[in-house]
């Protein structure tokens, strides 16, 4: 069967659905009927992952077997699992890994298979992995999000997700055009089209929507105007959604000309696992689909309010590539209180900064992702492009905030940055002002999907 032939659209439209059908099926749900929503489609993921090599390693030795795991409540006794992990898989078995599913169809009954690759952002690209199943699956929760967010069918869609063999752009593109219908201006990063084409095609074409990863859409703001076309004037878009961080929703707002800019978060491996809602009130986990856990870093639970890892288990990944307990590293921190949406969902504040890119320093958990937050508030014209370098002297390790400025930016910005650096860290960070555009070779802002936030000097 051929991709198309292979997916029972109606019945994943039914038990996953969208727009209005999905406030309509989950608003004021009760906790026990989400739960065993969830339990019933636990228990097909794990059947399936029983049948992956990769797993059957992983958790035999750990002295598990099939049927110790009999629900979502027997979840912590497993593994959990890294990038590193998949990516000694790859090495030992060339070129997918042992972590897909394959082998247990019959040859002639093998699903299709969609192959695209992570960034390589955190190192050497890795395989991801989706049959129809999971591919059309994954599109449906990112348009799910799209649309509670306000995008429409007829809206024009600028995105600059990168192509090639990297995820993001094809997964946004499928999404909207499949489950919004859309169109979408495919624009790609700076190297696919370079960013002043960029902000002619969205002149030209009308774009209403941008979407992307905030750095770079900061960046095309400051580019519109560089070549006298007006955000708010020129581009007169309506909403922005992607993956943001830490205050870039405002930022964004402020540079294309107060229009509203949502956040969402997700990972190659699990396509979206939580979204904004124009109430703001945090990111709904799409619980129907995904389960989450927020690990410290010895592996228990994080305490309530504080950050911890995401780990997420895909409760719908059940054709080739299963995904239980895997550690996202990417660390966030659950909200409470009451929901102005209905949601039975839980609630995360979104993505916080990386625990694999995270400085301890004389004692002081430092993320290199969160400091561009904290500039912002010491000074409200800083422009967003900065690098954090590490270096060591001897046994004290220090580091250093290079912030881009223009030559007009009064002498003591650099010295009101540190000491807002240090109140909001705890501990003292160096601040060097460089020219405007000094960065680009470093942070990779035209070329990278995530720009670099942290170089680490210290040989």
């Amino acid at each position: 069967m051929n991709y198309f032939e292979s997916l029972d659209l109606p019945t994943m439209m039914r038990e996953y659905p969208i727009g209005d059908a999905f406030t309509e099926r989950f608003r004021d749900m009760s906790g026990d009927e989400l739960r065993a929503l969830q339990e019933h489609r636990f228990a097909r993921v794990i059947a399936f992952a029983w049948k992956v090599p990769f797993y059957r390693r992983l958790w035999r030795a750990q002295g598990i077997e099939s049927g110790d795991i009999r629900s979502l409540d027997d979840l912590p006794r497993l593994p959990c699992y890294t990038k590193t992990d998949l990516m000694q898989s790859v090495e030992a078995y060339p070129p997918l890994g042992n972590f897909h599913g394959l082998d247990a169809y019959p040859a002639d009954q093998r699903p299709s298979l969609i192959m695209q690759t992570t960034s390589g952002t955190t190192g050497r690209p890795q395989p991801l992995l989706f049959g129809p199943w999971s591919r059309e699956l994954q599109n449906l929760l990112l348009a799910r999000t799209y649309l509670m967010q306000g995008m429409r069918r007829d809206d024009v869609v600028h995105s600059v997700y990168a192509f090639g063999m990297v995820n993001g752009g094809h997964y946004i593109r499928e999404t909207i055009v499949h489950w919004i219908g859309a169109p979408v201006l495919s624009a790609g990063t700076g190297v696919e089209t370079r960013s002043v084409q960029q902000v002619q095609l969205m002149r030209d074409f009308r774009a209403t929507v941008l979407v992307g990863f905030a750095d770079y859409m900061l960046r095309l703001a400051e580019v519109a105007r560089e070549n006298k076309i007006e955000p708010g004037t020129d581009i007169r878009l309506r909403l922005i959604s992607g993956l943001l961080g830490p205050g870039m929703a405002d930022r964004l707002r402020d540079a294309w000309g107060g229009i509203e800019a949502y956040d969402w978060y997700g990972v190659g491996d699990t396509g979206l696992i939580a979204g904004e809602s124009p109430s703001r009130c945090g990111m709904h986990v799409m619980e129907d689909a995904q389960w989450i856990e927020l690990l410290d870093d010895t592996g228990r639970p994080a305490a309530a309010g504080e950050i911890g890892n995401i780990v997420c288990t895909c409760l719908y990944k059940h054709d080739v590539f299963p995904i239980i307990r895997f550690n996202t590293q990417d660390v966030t921190r659950e909200l409470t209180g009451a929901n102005p949406d209905r949601l039975p969902f839980r609630r995360i504040a979104g993505f916080l900064g990386r625990s694999d890119n995270m400085v301890k320093l004389r004692g002081i958990n430092v993320y290199p992702t969160a400091i561009g937050d904290i500039l912002k508030a010491a000074w409200p014209d800083f422009a967003g492009e900065y690098v954090c370098e590490l270096t060591r002297a001897g046994a004290r390790e220090d580091m250093t905030v290079l912030i881009e400025a223009p030559e007009t930016t009064p002498a003591e910005v650099e010295a009101t940055c540190k000491a807002v650096l240090r109140a909001r860290l705890g501990v003292e960070l160096g601040v060097r002002l460089t020219a405007p555009g000094s960065l680009a070779g470093i942070t990779g802002i035209e070329t990278r999907q995530k720009p670099i936030r942290l170089v680490d000097r210290r040989g």
